[in-house]
């Protein structure tokens, strides 16, 4: 009897095009790498550590771009730069992103702004730069890191997490008003990966949880594959969804005592 062989569907990397923002170091640095191991045969990676991009870029006979992605001038301009050197851009991800701690007493205004420019303004003038020549063809995929965050909360800053839920719902519209004319979206939400984002605060409540960026790269390969729209590197992120959809106000009243217990288990200033 003749072996079946299985029909692969989804994003496969090899031969693909791929743009990744924020690809200096941690996640967007893994993905590069994994890209490239996968067999694409063009990945341009941007980061406004020019440097840093560089040598990601090296190590995988890419492309490393210096790029502000709060600028939609130089997003523009990379999408352009990628296009005429490769063609086209099958895969565009929206991945630079930053943290810090807020709450509605903060002096916020500087810091909101920032944030939104990397979680939410980045991902629209992306899209906005990416999406015409992949509808034109019909074919496109926007993998946007958004965070867990986004479908819980954050519990050290209220501008992360009003950020990335913004993030998240972009990503819904863009999936929602162009998957019909083959554009694919994926939200990448996971808790804590152990990139200097996280390590930067060792008390954090997500580093006993956190997994590896070669576990994110594995998780956004098989996301990818199946055309999901949430990717979780941590599966169990589901399930705090499914409760809080059931019944949010239980859920409030689980986050509030979290809270309070990981608080309790911090060294006191």
């Amino acid at each position: 009897m003749a072996k079946r062989v299985g029909i692969i569907t989804g994003m496969q990397l090899k031969d693909k095009v791929a743009v990744i923002t924020g690809g200096a170091n941690g996640i967007g640095a893994g993905l590069a790498r994994r890209f490239h191991k996968e067999g694409a045969r063009g990945i341009v990676v941007g980061d406004l550590d020019g440097a840093g991009a560089e040598r990601v870029a090296q190590e995988i006979g890419g492309v490393g771009l210096r790029v502000d992605v709060a600028r939609e001038d130089e997003i523009k301009r990379l999408v352009e730069q990628t296009i005429a050197r490769f063609g086209q851009i099958d895969l565009f991800c929206s991945n630079a992103g930053i943290f810090a701690e807020s709450d509605v007493f903060s002096d916020t205004t500087e810091v909101f702004a920032k944030m939104r420019d990397l979680h939410v303004l980045a991902h629209i003038y992306a899209a906005r730069a990416v999406l015409p020549s992949m509808l034109a063809r019909g074919d496109g995929y926007l993998l946007q890191t958004v965070s867990a965050a986004a479908l819980a909360t954050d519990l050290d800053s209220m501008i992360y997490a009003v950020t990335k839920h913004a993030s998240l719902a972009l990503a819904e519209w863009i999936a929602m008003t162009y998957g019909d004319r083959g554009i694919k979206v994926s939200a990448l939400c996971p808790q804590g990966v152990r990139t200097n984002l996280l390590t930067q605060y060792p008390d954090n409540y997500l580093v006993e949880s956190s997994v590896s960026v070669e576990q994110v790269a594995d998780s956004v390969i098989k996301g990818l594959a199946e055309e999901r729209f949430l990717i979780l590197p941590h599966p169990e992120v589901l399930e705090y969804l499914r409760r809080k959809a059931a019944d949010y106000d239980r859920w409030l009243r689980g986050m509030r005592r979290f809270r309070a217990e990981v608080l309790s288990r911090r060294p006191k200033t």
